[in-house]
């Protein structure tokens, strides 16, 4: 043993393991090892992320799995990396040119501009891996992975290659998300949905046949008036079936527009007539198709206005040229009114303004395997944990759209396509381009540059970040790690990104690996503030984990989330779960250092404690108890429930092995007790400690490590993290001795509630006097007395006085005489006091429950609650009633 400083010092402690870890090389996977393969790869975070929450749920579980797998006897590699992030990144570094020289990024050109994003990255993109350690993760780090990587950059681009030459990307003009600040398309997920409280304008637009009569319209957006080329109603809807068919005409620049009928149009929005602007909003875009309208796009890459024909509102930005169309159409007598308006309006996630659906030429993936996908998943050969997002996943394989894959950016994955020199003008402004349209020699697309690229054009779009990543599973492994790792075991994430990630990374495997990328899927939760609240900078309500872990320990921080996350639902955050997490520690460390205190010489760990002689009741109660939260730990990690193992784990600790093993074997401790006693007693705690520390590693990786070292459980030069778990139970069989163990500690409890009705301090020595014993009991009427607080006599009849408070319990009958223990005038006082609050109490109850108005009116709930008032309050008084007269 190495003795135990006084305090647990986490900081210090964590610091030193991890680097030991390292230095040893024990998070290193084997790919030639013969072991069972376990595998993880960790969900990219951004290069530009530092750690939050919910970072720390994810990757704890993570490290859960993969420490556990490893005391299972597998070979475990948990790949890391991080995701170049296109849009974020460009984002930082745009900004920071801007802020520090005035430029913009055409300004230095796309060559020197990704040189200087390259510098960002190198000095400024590792923070949240060095955070990741700080966790305590046990990642592979020689392994680690960037998405920009040479090796991975080139595997995205034979993908890009391979599925062009399969007929499944294409080039084309399509309605996507347009950020006006960034100037590129955004997927769904860089969209942010905001509540707004916005302006619903109502105007009207004259009838071409019917001059002087008019169609009123409701719209949020008179800046896109100018590109309006229908107006939609329903053909339900009474009120305009006879005007399907006829024109009205749009104000500026004047033009006659037709009224057509569709279903889409909500009869009970606005007016329920709706006017169509194809280039500016999806569901007018569909309607446009589906009628074949003219597109008329009115704004410009920048969210300015793009309309010649109407000079007072072109070239103006689109907010102010709202306000402007409004005072135009008033001028002109065709704005009815304003009404304030609650919508939701999408925002750019990483420029903060709203988005523009918008027309633009962009690529496109018909997505692959998508059959194969849905029915993954249906089937089971894919688990997803909570099962409910399962429907989810199929709900949007059902409805799936292809996805826009190219953005208008530099930083990423270049598009690997080159245009013949001549012919590239006409190429990048066609309409379309598919490799069936092609003649050969116009294009040449691969993951290397064509041999004479002076004769080319290359395209100057880059990937959607997700399509680099959907390879994430096997574009990080080499052939030999695949063939040991490949498909990954599980994959822990949120279920946020189940369309943008999950969902492409299965048809990612099953099209270019012709197999299934992972075996289960856990979604963690989502976590909010006490109040309910999602956590954000602006509500000043999300934590610096940092800053947790400075003050708690990264075990404390760990332990104290885990435990109170339960599966598929979201985690309330309260600061005092991480303080309980350290307190957690604190109690473990505490109880190790007794144990010290009391022998500094190891005790031989036995593999079953029928070895040791002279066992009692309690040691072989707590090892039974240690064998049954062996196999509930194994069925709750097969379940995956988290927070279950955590509380499993605290409770056994807190509860069961300091509450009760410890006090009762107290005495054998003492110096008056026999060598044997005393020695049998350490083997028990030493035998039980050092497997709980191996239960509670993955949750608690650091201060396990510390206290197996320090107490002996493990040889010098062996991690803990590093031992299988038993394959043997700690004991075999004798439930009756482990059912007296629990008959004495219900009984102390009994006898303590009993010292307590009578005021009766806990730590003061009473007698009891027990008959009808148990016959075994006389050999452990130590221990009882030790945890009742008081000398047992056992007796074979006991004439009671009147009122001696007694109980039933399973050791036989309890007495406590009161004669001499409490003052009885006092008692009496304390307890008449008692009987009137009671009283009244009472009363309260009867005069609610005798108001036939309160009765007869109030919600049926609140009268029941009323009269399990009256109940309870009803037993409290005759108990008190009944103590009274005994005095």
């Amino acid at each position: 043993m190495s003795e135990l400083p006084k305090a647990y010092e986490p900081q210090a402690v964590e610091k030193n393991w991890y680097a030991a870890w390292l230095e040893n090389q024990c998070f290193s996977a084997d790919p030639s090892s013969e072991k069972e393969g376990y595998s993880i790869v960790i969900p990219p975070p951004n290069v530009t992320g530092i750690l939050h929450l919910g970072h720390v749920l994810n990757n704890t579980i993570q490290d859960i799995l993969c420490r556990r797998a490893r005391q299972q006897g597998k070979e475990v590699m948990w790949l890391p990396g991080t995701d170049h992030a296109g849009i974020a990144t460009q984002t930082k570094v745009e900004r920071q040119l801007r802020d520090e020289e005035g430029k913009t990024r055409r300004d230095v050109g796309r060559e020197a501009f990704l040189e200087r994003v390259w510098d960002w990255k190198d000095k400024h993109g590792g923070i949240i891996i060095q955070q990741l350690k700080r966790l305590g993760c046990s990642c592979d780090w020689e392994r680690e992975r960037f998405t920009m990587d040479e090796d991975y950059s080139s595997q995205v681009s034979e993908v890009f290659t391979k599925l062009f030459n399969d007929g499944l990307i294409y080039r084309g003009k399509r309605m996507v998300n347009w950020c006006p600040v960034s100037l590129t398309a955004l997927s769904d997920e860089e969209v942010i949905s905001k509540p707004q409280k916005s302006k619903l304008y109502f105007m009207k637009y004259e009838l071409v046949d019917a001059p002087g009569e008019f169609l009123e319209i409701s719209t949020t957006r008179p800046e896109t008036l100018m590109g309006d080329v229908a107006v939609a109603v329903n053909p339900k809807d009474e009120r305009y079936t006879d005007l399907i068919g006829k024109k009205v005409r749009r104000p500026f620049p004047a033009a006659e527009i037709p009224i057509i009928a569709d279903d889409h149009v909500d009869v009970e929005f606005g007016t329920g007539a709706l006017k169509i602007t194809p280039a500016h909003d999806k569901a007018d875009f569909d309607i446009g198709m589906r009628h074949d309208l003219e597109i008329i796009d009115t704004l410009n890459a920048d969210g300015t206005v793009n309309c010649p024909e109407c000079p007072d509102l072109d070239g103006l930005d689109r907010f102010v040229a709202r306000k402007k169309a409004a005072q135009k159409l008033e001028e002109l007598g065709l704005l009815i009114k304003v009404e304030e308006h609650d919508n939701n309006v999408g925002y750019s996630e990483r420029a903060d303004v709203p988005i523009e659906p918008r027309i633009s030429m962009q690529w496109f993936l018909k997505y692959p395997a998508t059959e194969e996908t849905a029915e993954a998943v249906a089937k089971g050969d894919i688990q997803y944990r909570p099962a409910r997002w399962a429907k989810t996943h199929a709900n949007w394989m059902d409805n799936i759209q292809d996805w826009c894959i190219s953005r208008q950016l530099w930083w990423g994955h270049q598009i690997p396509v080159w245009y013949r020199k001549e012919k590239s003008e006409a190429l990048l402004a066609a309409e379309s381009l598919d490799v069936a349209d092609l003649e050969a020699g116009d294009i040449y697309v691969g993951a290397e540059p064509p041999s004479d690229p002076e004769n080319w054009v290359r395209d100057e779009d880059v990937m959607d970040t997700w399509f680099s990543s959907w390879l994430w599973p096997f574009a990080t492994m080499s052939e030999d790690e695949q063939k040991k790792f490949y498909p990954t075991s599980d994959l822990v994430t949120g279920p946020d990104i189940i369309f943008f990630w999950v969902a492409r990374m299965i048809m990612a495997g099953f099209y270019f690996k012709d197999e299934i990328p992972f075996k289960n899927v856990f979604f963690t939760s989502i976590i909010r503030d006490i109040k309910g609240r999602k956590m954000s900078k602006s509500l000043g309500n999300s934590p610096d984990p940092i800053d947790l872990m400075d003050q708690y320990g990264a075990d404390g921080l760990r332990f104290g989330l885990l435990r109170t996350a339960p599966v598929g639902a979201d985690v309330r955050f309260d600061e005092s779960l991480v303080a309980e997490g350290r307190n957690f520690a604190n109690k473990l460390y505490n109880a190790c250092r007794f144990r010290q205190m009391l022998d500094s010489g190891a005790s031989e760990i036995h593999a079953q404690l029928t070895e040791v002689s002279g066992l009692r009741p309690y040691h072989i109660d707590i090892a039974r108890k240690l064998d049954q939260l062996t196999a509930d730990q194994e069925k709750a990690y097969g379940d995956y429930k988290f927070n279950e193992i955590g509380q499993q784990l605290y409770d056994f600790l807190w509860s069961e092995f300091c509450d009760k093993f410890l006090e009762a074997v107290k005495g054998d401790l003492r110096e008056s007790a026999s060598e044997a006693a005393r020695n049998t007693t350490l083997a028990v705690f030493d035998a039980v400690m050092s497997r709980y520390l191996q239960l509670l590693h993955p949750y608690m990786p650091h201060i396990t490590e510390e206290l197996s070292a320090r107490m002996g459980y493990v040889s010098e030069g062996e991690f803990l993290m590093q031992k299988e778990l038993p394959s043997t139970r700690l004991i075999e069989g004798q439930e009756d001795a482990a059912s007296r163990a629990d008959a004495v500690y219900t009984t102390a409890g009994r006898m303590r509630n009993l010292k307590a009705e009578y005021n009766v301090a806990a730590r003061k020595d009473v007698k009891f006097i027990i008959i009808k014993a148990e016959p075994w009991l006389a050999d452990e009427s130590d221990v009882l007395g030790l945890l009742a607080g008081g000398e047992i006599e056992i007796c074979d009849s006991y004439d009671a006085p009147k009122g001696t408070p007694a109980a039933v319990t399973d050791v036989g009958e309890v007495y406590m005489p009161l004669e001499g223990l409490i003052d009885v005038e006092a008692e009496k006082a304390r307890l008449d006091k008692e009987i009137s609050k009671v009283e009244i109490e009472v009363k309260k109850c009867d005069g609610k429950l005798g108001n036939a108005a309160f009765v007869d009116k109030a919600p049926a709930a609140l009268v029941d609650r009323e009269k399990a008032r009256r109940e309870e309050w009803s037993q409290k008084l005759s108990q008190l009633q009944e103590m009274r007269n005994a005095l």
